[in-house]
């Protein structure tokens, strides 16, 4: 071979390692490029992965907050109704203390007036001085008058009657003790077996639920269908919580549940969060 042709072939061998570098930097710049891409794509799925589970943290962290602001707001009304039902009761108990001492004080009047009426008479024997009490009692005089019949009688040993004790809830003038108004239509049972919930309505509890299903009270519809005639006989006859229907309004919650509504006490109960 001439010197011509050997120059020719190296040249030519020459171009052939340089092509094949170049394409091997080519395909390593490629790959390079490539696990760049993918290195990004995986950072940034990581990121909205993490942004994801904070927010998802974040939701729940305020739902259990909101859950326990709800429970300790129903465990604060249920703790005020408690404490609202012990008032009433203490109220009822004062009120009866206070007209049982009305009904002693004036059967002690009437008493000091027929005694005095009696000294004055033409075969008495005046005192020879003013008795213990005749003062207070001659300044008190027309505080009182004589109401015969009229439930101002008292029992043996000069205590007040029941009917003294009792308010007169039905209206008529007279205290008539647990025979105040007319007594509801009453059940033996409740019907199908299963009573209502009764404590469904603002102002009853358990205790006095028991005492309502004693007296033959079961049902929503009963107490909505109460007149008012009615009423005051159950507030009478409600011992221990003494007019209660009328001041917490049974009837006209009853009307409500009875049509197969709901108030927003009742959705209270119905959830477990009173009693």
């Amino acid at each position: 071979m001439g010197a011509s042709g050997a120059a020719a072939s190296g040249s030519g061998s020459d171009g052939g390692v340089a092509a094949k570098a170049k394409d091997a930097a080519a395909s390593a710049k490629e790959t390079a490029k490539d696990a760049a891409a993918s290195a990004k794509d995986k950072a940034k799925d990581a990121a909205a992965g993490a942004k994801d589970a904070a927010k998802d943290a974040a939701a729940s962290a305020k739902e259990t907050a909101k859950d326990a602001a709800a429970s300790a707001k129903d465990a604060a009304s249920s703790a005020a109704d408690t404490a609202k039902d012990a008032a009433a009761s203490a109220k009822d108990a004062a009120k009866d203390a206070a007209s049982s001492a009305k009904a002693k004080a004036k059967d002690a009047a009437s008493s000091a007036k027929d005694a005095a009426t009696g000294s004055s008479g033409g075969g008495g024997v005046a005192a020879s001085k003013a008795l213990a009490g005749e003062q207070d009692l001659a300044g008190r005089k027309g505080d009182w008058k004589y109401e015969g019949d009229k439930g101002g009688s008292t029992s043996a040993g000069g205590a007040p009657s029941a009917a003294d004790a009792t308010p007169d809830y039905d209206g008529d003038g007279v205290r008539e003790g647990t025979g105040e108004g007319t007594r509801p239509e009453a059940l033996d049972g409740p019907r199908g077996g299963k009573a209502d919930n009764l404590k469904e309505i603002k102002g009853i509890g358990p205790k006095l639920e028991k005492l309502c299903n004693s007296l033959g009270f079961y049902h929503f519809d009963q107490i909505a269908g109460w007149s008012a005639d009615e009423v005051a006989w159950v507030n009478a006859n409600l011992q221990g919580f003494k007019g209660r229907v009328t001041r917490d309004q049974w009837v006209e919650q009853a009307k409500i549940l009875a049509s197969g509504g709901e108030t927003e006490f009742s959705k209270r109960v119905e959830d477990g969060d009173v009693y």
